[in-house]
């Protein structure tokens, strides 16, 4: 059953202040740089750092040695994967450009992971693809696919290919049944780039279970798009997934399976094409307004009711699906990026919207609840003055829920780039800095984090540095955080 404009509108006005909010995240305010309750047109830097309160946090950056890793006192990091250095268990480098990452319970202790690699167009051009191993290709023209990493109890390292032969495999998400679904961040059709099919697809890929992963078949069922990351709702069975994309602005989508259909470890890939139904969101305000785009909430709070448009040809065989709707039918945003579920919902990013968007913006985090219906602004970022300076916040990418409360964050933005997290109450504080300068001392650059995951056991937080191709391990005192 859809939810109206006017019954929003009407729960609103019984409310007061709005639809209650949901998710111990609650209305979490802004990084630094970012304002909490005010314009966004506005920003000048915004609040103090977080990490200024008493007892959030863990303290300021120590600069590392090695530079790779700059963290707090008392924490230390490990190399687990570093492309063109580690090698496979075939024998090959461990592919380059690590992105969205997942931890799963393994075998006698272990820890599973399931690494993306963000390797797009031709093969040729990529020092280190993903092996074209043999019974896991889907187009041997591609550089992409995912690989998995087992770290054992004595801490020895062992990796291997889940899938290869796939594009741009970008964000991605776990399954509540123990599987990774790889997201293809493209919409390259065969032909294009030597590719001989095409893509723009999900993949099931089973991190226990090699066999499973045999005669990879995309999930056409969930659409083809530029997919970043995907989510699933355990109690309803819906996956919602974000689009990143421009020109115009990406979708958030929800694929809601047939009648009838179970969720399990590879039942995905027994679907049909054009099985279940796929949608697009559209947003209204709380007086039932539509609204054309996200970057139009300016404060954190700002609650929206969500209704669903079934997308009309959701394999974008001739138009993207994005590109399916007229003005009116459909809320867009820039950048839609990493998600996470977690308190009954889904967490989503908007990583930044410049030009293309109504309003500017360094970040957004929203919460989805599907029971109300309702998007809620959690974390919003104004445009940060100075991405070179250390310190401000800007352009979250992945996320995840943090163990000890709140959020964890990976920037991929401009300048310097950091892992931080959130509080509950919206105080913010610093966990990591990269510290491996690609540039040059007079033109620092560095590139993004990625893949930010906690281990099972909550012990570990894994992350990846993109470029070249590094996953770290962090270990240290970590503590409930204060709200």
């Amino acid at each position: 059953m859809s939810l109206s404009r006017r019954d929003f509108a009407r729960k609103s006005a019984l409310t007061g202040a709005g639809v209650a909010l949901a998710g111990s995240v609650g209305a979490l305010a802004t990084a630094p740089g970012a304002l909490a309750a005010t314009d966004t047109g506005s920003a000048d830097g915004g609040p103090a750092h977080g990490h200024g309160h008493h007892g959030v946090g863990y303290g300021p950056l120590l600069p590392d040695p090695d530079g790779i890793l700059a963290l707090p006192a008392g924490f230390e990091y490990r190399v687990i994967t570093h492309s063109g250095k580690t090698k496979l268990e075939s024998g090959e480098f461990t592919p380059s450009n690590h992105d969205g990452t997942a931890t799963f319970e393994g075998p006698r202790g272990t820890t599973l992971l399931v690494n993306n690699h963000e390797l797009a167009g031709a093969r040729a051009q990529w020092p280190h693809p993903v092996p074209l191993t043999e019974g896991l290709v889907y187009d041997p023209a591609a550089a992409g696919g995912c690989t998995v990493v087992e770290v054992r109890r004595g801490g020895e390292v062992a990796e291997w290919v889940g899938i290869a032969g796939t594009a741009t495999n970008c964000a991605g998400g776990s399954t509540p049944w123990g599987t990774w679904l790889t997201c293809e961040e493209t919409e390259d059709k065969a032909g294009k780039n030597g590719f001989t099919k095409d893509h723009g697809y999900v993949f099931e890929v089973d991190p226990e279970d090699r066999r499973a992963n045999r005669d990879p078949k995309p999930v056409k069922a969930l659409g083809r798009y530029a997919h970043e990351a995907v989510v699933v709702d355990p109690k309803r069975g819906h996956l919602y997934l974000t689009e990143d994309a421009s020109g115009p602005n990406g979708l958030l989508y929800r694929w809601t399976p047939p009648e009838g259909f179970r969720h399990g470890r590879g039942k995905l890939r027994t679907l049909a094409d054009d099985a279940g139904v796929l949608q697009a969101f559209k947003c209204f305000d709380s007086g039932g307004q539509f609204v054309d785009d996200l970057s139009r909430a300016t404060k954190t709070g700002t609650v929206y009711g969500v209704d669903w448009v079934t997308v009309p040809d959701r394999d974008a065989k001739r138009v993207s699906t994005r590109k399916q709707f007229g003005e009116g039918r459909i809320t867009r945003a820039r950048k839609l990026e990493g998600m996470w579920w977690g308190d009954g919902g889904a967490y989503i990013v908007s990583s930044y919207a410049r030009a293309e968007s109504p309003v500017q913006h360094d970040g957004q985090v929203w919460f989805y609840d599907p029971k109300r219906r309702t998007l809620t602004l959690k974390v919003l970022i104004g445009v940060n003055p100075d991405p070179s300076a250390d310190g401000n916040f800007d352009g979250p990418d992945n996320i995840t829920i943090s163990p000890y409360g709140g959020l964890v964050i990976a920037e991929d933005g401009e300048g310097v780039q950091h892992l931080f997290g959130a509080t509950d109450s919206g105080r913010t504080y610093p966990i990591a800095r990269n510290e491996l300068n690609l540039g040059t001392a007079e033109e620092p650059e560095y590139s993004e984090f990625t893949g930010v995951t906690f281990s099972p056991d909550g012990r570990t937080l894994y992350a990846n540095i993109q470029t070249p191709g590094i996953m770290l391990a962090i270990t240290g005192p970590w503590k409930r955080q204060q709200r």
